[in-house]
């Protein structure tokens, strides 16, 4: 039994059992509905072996959802826990462990999955493209995402979940604080799902530079591929940083080195900003599609091009620099000196010049508009007021005197929502909308969507705002509890109620999937918001080649200028299309680090060398494989051609 003592839960609660049981009853029935309805042959030729850029932007889009809804649990979980004074549903052990997942979650696999979702589906269609530059690469990126979301996930109940905080700041993070295997978990799943995303940034970088349609420069590029190749050139230069920083870390939990402890020559200051180095850039990384998603949308239902392209461009380019050079003020207070804080005090501030410019780029947009209020125009209105007030509270923050003030108090946890779930949630659910009828064929409820933009505004506004009023007042962040006499009573009680409501708006969401999957039309068109760029000059559903001719993309617009302007295009006769082969391995390469990372977390060392041998091996086997994919012969290009426009 010793052996199975070390799986076993340090803290387990009646929660943490239900979780168990629910877990393993949901596993039961997946399995049993592939079994019942014979499904196990098709899960793995059209999806777990799939190279597809639109399916796998489909599989991250599901995972994003999912996590959504796990690290929303955890949200209502600690607005419960500080509705009242005194309140005992979570100890503070609990509450440790439930906001560290739930800052992870949110960040690193609901937010980041999300984003490689649209940008797996859109950024190819945008430019013109087949595929990635590296499909196969592109379905590893997934799997190992997934599978360190999957290993993070499953600390709940194997083990112990991290309990250090979603920044895991060392020596809390050591083993002298941090006794059980849970911060091992944070170490090795984010490792896993962070390779995964430094090959993505290294594909998409390389798909935008070259494989755009004939005629797109990068001046004619639209505003979320330009978004996309800035944001994966900061994954490029920052998540190396986090690599090491977490490797770093995990030796000094497994093989007791030194990097971080606070004595025999470690330092755990280097630990925050090795962090902060790759995470404010993250933050970029979250909000630069974001920003890209917004502008397409804008431009979209203003019925306007976009103004001032460039500007957008340059001040993209300029926040993408400006984000290596703030990573200090998130530990202001720590001892740094006044002129180190005075010098990333002024970087903070000035960061904020080049987002306003998007601000008025947006504003002018809608400035003599013919503004047409879909749901996803719904969301980018909402999200400037809102956004805005994050960014101006993210100014005081900035401001290294006034931070010992605001630092450790609500008023922070306020500010980064502020920015976070309009700027990036919002965002990721426009997108969602915006371009749900080219993943599935069918539009999801304009009402039902609605009410779900209002839901999740006016629960945002209840459940932040009082958290900047308190924590002026001087409501510590992290705290499980708080005692009457201090007056924060209300004020929680409100965020709770807030927060209920967005609860409510995330129910509304999955209705809107149910009941508009039974009763949504089947009959639209493949531009059905009447939009201006290359995604939707393909045909509903998108064929696996995408495009059965090369676009040819003359201007910034080029399917609105071939709608209003006569301009042609698609110039080319068909010819046959060379596409690549689907492939199991990126699946099972995954299922090795899954086995790899569990194995390295309880530190079992045979499993270990043995998983690691896997790795090698898979990797050896696919540089000696000869596979040069298939061509699509013209007349089957012809037939689906036909096929599909018929159908519309």
């Amino acid at each position: 039994m010793e052996f199975f003592d070390r799986f076993a839960v340090p803290h387990p609660s009646p929660a943490i059992y239900a979780s168990m049981v629910a877990i393993s009853l949901t596993a039961l029935a997946v399995i049993a509905g592939l079994t019942h309805f014979k499904k196990w042959g098709y899960l793995w030729r059209e999806w777990l072996t799939t190279v597809d850029h639109k399916r796998i932007g489909i599989m991250y889009l599901i995972s994003a959802l999912l996590m959504l809804f796990r690290g929303g649990v955890d949200a209502i979980m600690l607005r419960a826990q500080l509705a009242t004074p005194d309140a005992k549903l979570l100890d503070a052990q609990h509450y440790n462990e439930i906001f560290t997942t739930h800052g992870v979650v949110m960040i690193l696999f609901m937010a980041m999955p999300f984003i490689m979702a649209l940008m797996n589906f859109v950024v190819p269609l945008q430019i013109g493209a087949r595929d990635v530059a590296f499909p196969r690469l592109n379905a590893l990126s997934f799997w190992l995402f997934f599978m360190g979301a999957m290993l993070f996930n499953i600390s709940f109940v194997v083990g112990g979940s991290p309990d250090a905080g979603w920044t895991s700041y060392f020596p809390l993070a050591g083993n002298d604080f941090s006794t059980s295997v849970g911060t091992n978990y944070y170490m090795i799943a984010i490792q896993i799902a962070g390779i995964g995303t430094l090959m993505t940034g290294i594909n998409f970088m390389t798909t935008i530079l070259k494989m755009r349609a004939p005629g797109m420069t990068m001046m004619k590029m639209p505003m979320f591929t330009w978004s996309s190749l800035v944001a994966n050139l900061i994954i490029v230069f920052a998540f190396p940083v986090l690599t090491v920083a977490l490797a770093m870390g995990t030796m000094d939990r497994l093989f007791g080195t030194n990097f971080f402890t606070t004595d025999n020559g470690g330092m755990d200051m280097l630990w925050a900003n090795l962090f902060w180095v790759w995470g404010h850039p993250e933050v970029y990384i979250l909000i630069l599609p974001a920003f890209g998603i917004y502008s397409e949308i804008i431009s979209t239902f203003a019925r306007r091009n976009l103004y001032g392209y460039k500007s957008m461009v340059y001040s993209m380019v300029v926040i993408a620099a400006y984000s290596f050079l703030v990573w200090a003020h998130h530990f202001f207070t720590m001892g740094q000196g006044a002129l180190t804080n005075s010098i990333f005090s002024i970087t903070t501030m000035a960061i904020a010049v080049p987002t306003g410019v998007k601000i008025f780029n947006w504003l002018f947009t809608l400035y003599k508009g013919k503004i047409e209020f879909t749901t996803p125009m719904l969301y980018a209105i909402l999200f400037i007021p809102l956004f805005t007030l994050g960014g101006v509270t993210g100014v005081m923050l900035a401001m290294s005197a006034a931070d010992y003030q605001y630092h450790n108090t609500m008023f922070l946890v306020a500010h980064f929502h502020n920015v976070i779930i309009p700027g990036v949630v919002f965002a990721m659910l426009a997108g969602l909308t915006y371009y749900w009828p080219k993943m599935f064929g069918f539009m999801l409820n304009e009402k039902i969507g609605k009410w779900t933009a209002w839901l999740l505004s006016i629960g945002f506004i209840l459940a932040f705002m009082p958290m900047y009023i308190t924590g002026l007042d001087g409501q510590a962040r992290r705290m499980y509890t708080y005692s009457e006499s201090t007056g924060f009573g209300p004020l929680n009680m409100v965020s709770f109620i807030g927060a209920a409501i967005m609860g409510i708006g995330f129910i509304l969401i999955v209705y809107n999937i149910y009941y508009s999957t039974r009763y949504a039309s089947r009959d639209i068109s493949a531009d059905p918001w009447d939009a201006r760029t290359l995604e939707w000059a393909t045909h509903t559903p998108v064929p696996e080649y995408n495009f059965a001719a090369v676009p040819q993309a003359d201007s910034i617009e080029p399917l609105w200028d071939a709608k209003k302007k006569g301009h042609v295009l698609f110039k080319d006769k068909f010819e046959k299309i060379h596409m690549p082969n689907n492939s199991g391995m990126p699946f099972i390469i995954g299922c090795i680090f899954f086995a790899w990372g569990f194995s390295f977390v309880f530190g079992l060392w045979v499993p270990l060398i043995i998983t690691t041998i896997g790795i090698f091996v898979t990797m050896a086997l696919r540089s000696f494989e000869k596979d040069h994919g298939h061509y699509i012969s013209v007349e089957k290009i012809e037939e689906t051609e036909t096929k599909l426009r018929g159908a519309k």
